[in-house]
C-alpha cells in the first residue's frame, strides 16, 4: 500500500471526469472550437441557475470585472470602494477603466469589506461599491444594496469564488428574493466549477447584456449574411466552446461539489477542536454552513507570535511543504504591491487588512480529498506551530 503521508497533497486540485473528457473531444471534432452553440448552451444554463438573469460567459474572470465597470459606465475621474484583500485583478481592472480604487478595511471575523465603513469612505466622486466574497462568503447583501441605493451607487459584486454560495435561499447572483446588479464570477482551474480559464458577468438587462457581448468581442454587432457594425470600443474575451463544454458538465457536479466541500470543512472544524491551535493565537474561519460554498479553507497565523520566535508564514509553509501538505496565500495586501505604493496607498491605512495580508494562509480544500487527508493536514499544522 502506498503511504499516504508521503504522498503530496496540494492546496487545491481539479476534478475532470471522463465523460467530460469526452465532451471536449467532441467539440475539437466538431470543427467549431471558438465561441458557438456551446457557449450558448452554457449561457443558458447559467441564467437558468440564476433565475432567468441575462449572462454572458468570458475568457477569464477578469474581463467579466472590467466589462461590469464599463456597463456600469464608470470610467475617468470616478471612484470605486472595494476590499484589500483579494486578488490584485480586483484593483486593476478599475485602474485600467480610468478610474479610482478606494480601498476600506476588512472585518476581522468574515475577512471581507467591512460595511461599517463603508458610508465614511463615500465621497461625491463614489460610483460604485466592489465587495469581494472572500472564499464564497458574501457580506451582508441586504445591507450592502440598502447603502448603495441610499447614496445612488452601482454594487459590482467580486463573486469570483462565490459560485454556490446562498443569500436568503437563492444562489449569489439571483434577484428571486434579493437585490441584486452585476455579479461576475471566475472559473479559473481552482473555482468550484472551472473551465480552465473562464468567467461570467450575471446582469439586470438584456441592453446591459447586449453591450456586454459586444465589449468582449472588439464592440462588433452582426446582421445578415454580411453586416457588421462597431459603435463602442471593445477586446477580445469571448469564450470558447472547448472551455463551454467542460463548463456544462461542471454544472452537473455542482450540487455535489458543494456537498462535499461543506462535509470537508466540517471534518476541519472537527479535527481543530481537538488540538491547542485556536488557544494559541490560530485563526479559524467562520463556521458559515448556510451562505458560504466553502471555496478555500484559510485560517489566519498567529503572526505576532511567529515573530517573536523568528519565523514566518514563509516558514511555516515551507515546514508543511516538507510535511508533503501544499498550501497557498489568499490573498498578500493590494496595497503592499509596488504600483500601488507608487500611487500613493499606505498599508498601514487598513490596518486588519495588513494583519490578514501577512498572516493568512490557505490549508487544501477540494472535492477528491478524504477526511483522512484533512486529519492529515491538520496533525501537520500542529507539528509546524508546535513551538509557537
Amino acid at each position: 500500500m502506498t503511504n499516504q503521508s508521503s504522498v503530496f497533497l496540494p492546496f487545491t486540485k481539479p476534478n475532470i471526469d471522463e465523460a467530460t473528457i469526452a465532451a471536449v473531444g467532441d467539440v475539437l471534432r466538431s470543427g467549431w472550437i471558438t465561441t458557438g452553440p456551446k457557449c450558448a448552451e452554457f449561457e443558458k444554463l447559467l441564467s437558468a441557475y440564476f433565475g432567468g438573469r441575462p449572462v454572458r460567459c468570458f475568457a477569464n474572470g477578469t474581463a467579466t470585472m472590467e466589462v461590469a465597470l464599463r456597463v456600469a459606465g464608470i470610467g475617468p475621474g470616478d471612484e470605486v470602494i472595494t476590499t484589500p484583500i483579494s486578488w490584485v485583478s480586483t484593483a486593476n481592472v478599475i485602474l485600467a477603466v480610468g478610474a479610482t480604487p478606494v480601498f476600506v478595511d476588512v472585518d476581522p471575523l468574515t475577512r471581507n469589506l467591512d460595511l461599517n465603513l463603508v458610508e465614511a469612505a463615500i465621497t461625491p466622486l463614489t460610483k460604485a461599491i466592489m465587495p469581494v466574497y472572500l472564499s464564497g462568503l458574501p457580506v451582508d447583501i441586504d445591507r450592502l444594496y440598502q447603502i448603495a441605493h441610499h447614496y445612488h451607487l452601482r454594487v459590482i459584486e467580486d463573486a469570483a469564488q462565490a459560485l454556490g454560495s446562498m443569500w436568503r435561499g437563492d444562489p449569489i447572483g439571483s434577484s428571486r428574493n434579493t437585490p441584486s446588479d452585476l455579479v461576475s464570477f471566475s472559473f479559473q482551474a481552482n473555482k468550484n466549477l472551472t473551465t480552465i480559464e473562464g468567467g461570467c458577468l450575471v446582469m439586470s438587462t438584456e441592453e446591459e447584456a447586449i453591450l456586454a457581448q459586444k465589449l468582449r468581442l472588439q464592440g462588433v454587432t452582426r446582421s445578415g449574411f454580411d453586416q457588421m457594425e462597431v459603435d463602442v470600443l471593445g477586446g477580445k474575451s469571448n469564450l470558447t466552446d472547448v472551455n463551454a463544454v467542460i463548463g456544462i458538465h461542471q454544472m452537473q457536479q455542482l450540487a455535489n461539489v458543494a456537498n462535499q466541500r461543506k462535509e470537508l470543512t466540517k471534518h476541519y472544524f472537527s479535527c481543530f477542536e481537538k488540538t491547542h491551535l485556536v488557544r494559541n493565537g490560530l485563526e479559524l474561519p467562520i463556521p458559515d454552513f448556510i451562505h458560504s460554498n466553502w471555496h478555500m479553507f484559510q485560517v489566519v497565523l498567529p503572526i505576532e507570535k511567529l515573530k517573536r520566535l523568528g519565523m514566518s508564514r514563509s516558514t511555516i509553509m515551507q515546514k508543511l511543504k516538507d510535511m508533503q501538505i501544499g498550501t497557498g496565500v489568499h490573498y498578500p495586501l493590494i496595497t503592499q504591491f509596488k504600483l500601488y505604493k507608487e500611487l500613493g496607498y499606505l498599508a498601514k491605512d487598513t490596518p486588519v487588512a495588513q494583519r490578514i495580508g501577512e498572516s493568512i494562509l490557505t490549508l487544501p480544500l477540494f472535492p477528491l480529498m478524504s477526511n483522512t487527508d484533512v486529519e492529515r493536514v491538520v496533525i501537520a499544522l500542529d507539528t509546524a506551530l508546535l513551538e509557537v
